[in-house]
């Protein structure tokens, strides 16, 4: 694995303020622009943020606010993301920044995902700085994650690319709201992703979360179908929410017949947060009720999370039965896996293995990220001049004239 980042990354210009040009928007006639980065689709006046809050239209052109700086670093174990089935037992460096394109009332992660202080955003990082993170505590990936990526897709593409070119895997947790114009080259630079989905029910979808059932089912079938990123989906069972049997056998059934049995499900249990206090937590026997009845509608790996249970976290093969990799919380004990195959049958078991685990534990590490290896650009003449230049390219698209 190389030390040495190539110097033909693409690489997106922005100030200390973390402010720069976005992508995946369109100039209207009347002076707004329009977000096409997710199906909410807004329409910005000049000064106005879109529902993200972290998308502003300035002076015409889509401006991404949060570009190289996070909220926080910190050194995970990947079952946390969570993935099972996707080089188990390593660690990976998580980091978000702020805002969301959901308004999911139970949101867990709140002071970030809602934060409506750009300015909090204490740790400034460029991707490639990221990526040498990565290299020196010995992360096998990086994660997009604790407010979603979609959000701040640029950011995360440019960090991918970084990571790729050293050897270090991308892994998106995400909501899975995002346009078919950003789909395709935001997953094209992920590895691995966990998909929230978070009720099969449109109404649950709008009343509850602000956003729509159908746009997250086309991502998955996208990400699981047509490309080559390693898909977990996680499901938030909320009591007398989204957890009635038929919404769960529907759901359950939809996995299986488009995207297969061999995509793992998380069912996680709920904890009374943010604007949804009124619900008690998931009970374990509800978890264990979703469990079980995936598994008898033939998805071969099932797991609960947020709560304590050895046997539902850990994974068996579904040819022999035997148990192959004990988790207990996120901590990995028996491990019984010949690469990707069951070491008792051979049987291939779905996910990306290698020969060893990895031995990170359950250890959760905040790091800070300092002397960033591409210095911030200055607003300057030539950042201005570049906006100016992309926006009338656009104006060009839209009008097929030239732009003014």
């Amino acid at each position: 694995m190389s030390a040495n980042l190539s110097t033909n990354l693409p690489t997106t210009e922005f100030n200390p303020a973390g402010e720069a040009l976005g992508r995946w928007w369109t100039p209207q006639d009347d002076g707004r622009i329009l977000c096409e980065l997710c199906p909410r689709a807004c329409r910005l006046k000049p000064g106005d943020r879109g529902f993200c809050f972290v998308r502003t239209n300035h002076d015409g052109r889509m401006v991404l606010d949060t570009y190289g700086r996070s909220t926080g670093f910190c050194i995970d174990p990947i079952e946390k993301k969570p993935l099972n089935h996707f080089l188990p037992g390593t660690a990976v460096l998580s980091f978000g920044t702020a805002g969301c394109n959901l308004g999911c009332k139970f949101c867990q992660n709140w002071d970030i995902s809602k934060s409506r202080e750009v300015a909090r955003l204490s740790d400034p990082a460029t991707p490639e700085a990221i990526a040498q993170a990565a290299m020196q505590w010995g992360c096998r990936s990086v994660a997009y994650t604790y407010n979603d990526p979609v959000i701040w897709a640029e950011y995360a593409i440019d960090t991918a690319a970084a990571c790729r070119a050293v050897g270090i895997q991308s892994v998106a947790v995400t909501a899975g709201y995002i346009s078919p114009q950003a789909r395709e080259e935001f997953f094209d630079a992920m590895d691995a992703a966990n998909i929230d989905l978070k009720s099969f029910n449109e109404e649950f979808y709008h009343r509850v979360t602000g956003s729509h059932l159908q746009p997250v089912l086309d991502t998955i079938r996208y990400v699981c179908n047509e490309t080559d990123v390693w898909v977990e989906l996680t499901n938030l069972v909320i009591p007398d929410s989204n957890d009635h049997h038929t919404e769960l056998q529907q759901m359950c059934d939809w996995i299986l017949e488009t995207v297969g049995s061999d995509v793992p499900v998380h069912f996680t249990a709920f904890h009374p947060d943010f604007r949804m206090t009124d619900r008690p937590r998931t009970s374990h026997e509800s978890l264990i009720e979703a469990y079980d009845l995936a598994r008898k509608a033939g998805l071969r790996y099932v797991y609960v999370g947020n709560i304590h249970d050895l046997r539902r976290q850990s994974t068996f093969c579904p040819n022999c039965g035997k148990l192959l990799i004990e988790r207990d919380w996120h901590q990995l004990d028996r491990y019984e896996m010949n690469e990707n195959r069951c070491g008792y049958c051979q049987h291939v078991i779905a996910g990306v293995f290698e020969s060893e685990p990895g031995n990170w534990g359950r250890r959760r590490q905040p790091i800070r990220i300092s002397a960033p290896q591409r210095t911030p650009l200055p607003p300057s003449r030539r950042l201005r001049c570049r906006l100016l230049r992309v926006t009338r390219q656009a104006t060009m698209v839209l009008t097929n004239k030239p732009g003014i």
